[in-house]
């Protein structure tokens, strides 16, 4: 797929173009030619290698596809995040209804999908409090670069929540005698406050989300 051909299909509808269409131009002719060469042309192959395990099939992608290793370094440590990796898993779960090649019984085991927006509702809903430096950066619109100190400690602190609020919810349940494992994960949340997000846009624009140019994300 030529340069030319993707900037045509992400074409914008205003007169702001779409942000990083040259590296987006390169992952998607580096994810077909991975498709291609190892997986006969199809995602699908990669599924089935998965045996039916959401880690398995995280790994498998992680391996092949360079794009999708979404890594920091935090006080000289490496983190992880996976964001799109994971998100991929995911997807193919849902796609799946849980089904077949796609029935995951470790789908529990991902986290929810780091990026601007769970972040801002974690705020916006008092989940998460940001520090008074932090939310002036925000609010001045400050351009952070992937793997920023502010940037890790975002996203890291977003999963963390969000892991608290599954664990919270599982035990309100089972205090009602309710096992809710399979109804309550960080996939479903994150999936129930992306559209939330998404509804009470308006409710929201106080709230700043912190701002990124990355492939990840």
């Amino acid at each position: 797929m030529t340069l030319q051909q993707v900037r045509h299909v992400f074409r914008s509808d205003t007169e702001v173009p779409m942000p990083l269409i040259e590296e987006r131009h390169r992952v998607l002719n580096e994810s077909g030619t991975v498709l291609l060469e190892r997986f006969g042309g199809s995602f699908l192959a990669c599924v089935k290698m998965s045996e039916r395990s959401a880690q398995k099939l995280l790994r498998l992608v992680l391996e092949n596809f360079p794009s999708y290793r979404d890594e920091a370094v935090f006080e000289k440590k490496k983190v992880s995040f996976y964001k799109r990796a994971q998100i991929l898993v995911a997807d193919t779960w849902s796609v799946l209804e849980g089904k077949g090649d796609g029935s995951f019984d470790d789908i529990s085991s991902l986290t929810i999908f780091a990026d601007y927006r769970i972040p801002q509702v974690l705020v916006h809903l008092k989940a998460m409090k940001y520090s008074e430096e932090l939310m002036k950066k925000l609010r001045e619109g400050t351009i952070f670069q992937s793997g920023d100190k502010e940037e890790v400690e975002i996203r890291g602190c977003s999963i963390w929540c969000c892991a608290l609020i599954c664990k919270h919810l599982l035990e309100l349940y089972e205090k009602k005698g309710r096992d809710m494992r399979e109804k309550i994960n960080a996939v479903l949340l994150d999936y129930y406050l992306w559209d939330y997000a998404r509804d009470h846009r308006e409710e929201m624009k106080d709230t700043p989300f912190h701002r990124v140019r990355c492939i990840y994300y």
